[in-house]
């Protein structure tokens, strides 16, 4: 479980163009980071996670992510 605060600190760390999105690339840049989002939001994959979430983009903004967390009930 995390945190808000931990999330938005993840997501930050995760959009290296700062965008305020996360896109795949983004997410396989951060293996390990991907492989905790995935956890927290219950899919079991990145590619999973943006093609069930994620905008026509393909990618996912903090506020789309931290309702899918918080849906899985993995936001404390």
């Amino acid at each position: 479980m995390a945190t808000e605060q931990e999330l938005q600190s993840l997501f930050n760390t995760l959009d290296t163009d700062k965008d305020g999105k996360v896109s795949l690339n983004e997410l396989f840049l951060s293996p390990g980071l991907s492989a905790i989002i995935t956890a927290e939001t219950g899919v079991s994959s990145p590619q999973e996670l943006l093609n069930t979430y994620g905008g026509k983009d393909g990618s996912i903004t903090f506020e789309k992510l931290k309702k899918v967390v918080e849906e899985a009930g993995n936001l404390n």
